[in-house]
């Protein structure tokens, strides 16, 4: 096997407004109500961080945080349905939360549908646990379904003894 024919590493960048034409069409597979440009365009002007997964040279995911005092809230993590189930969400979610640490959040928070079992799965083996639900939050098909809040808290720890993707 030649160098050039074994698979570079995925890499992790900031988000930039030049992205999010790759992140809408992303976007629009992942979800049936997805976020619009102007959500994106609004997160980056207020000067949200965010996170671009590619791999291979193509965006294979995203992230946005927000972050506001000694908090954080993960606003957004998305990956491309054509390449789930490789821990790309697992690695964006970490660099998310490491970002809100290095900036000084002493706590994570986001919001999921408890009927997306495999980002439930994610963020509780990431350490995030359920604190409350906010009724009637996200769009669905057949009205409106509740979010479960979920929140972390940072701790002071080494990073080099998390466990490996």
């Amino acid at each position: 096997m030649s160098a050039s024919a074994v698979p570079s590493a995925p890499v992790l960048r900031p988000l930039q407004e030049d992205d999010l034409d790759a992140v809408m069409e992303i976007e629009l597979r992942a979800y049936p109500y997805p976020w619009t440009r102007g959500i994106f365009l609004d997160c980056l002007r207020a000067g949200y961080p965010g996170r671009v997964l590619e791999s291979g040279g193509n965006m294979v995911g995203y992230g946005m945080l927000s972050l506001a005092a000694d908090e954080a809230h993960v606003l957004n993590v998305c990956v491309d349905p054509l390449c789930q189930s490789r821990g790309y969400g697992r690695r964006l979610l970490r660099e998310l939360v490491q970002l809100a640490r290095v900036r000084g959040a002493i706590r994570v928070f986001l919001e999921v549908r408890p009927s997306n079992a495999p980002a439930l799965a994610l963020y509780e083996s990431e350490g995030f646990n359920e604190i409350g639900r906010r009724p009637r939050y996200y769009p669905a098909a057949s009205g409106r379904e509740d979010a479960l809040v979920m929140a972390m808290e940072l701790v002071d720890e080494d990073i080099s003894s998390m466990p490996p993707l």
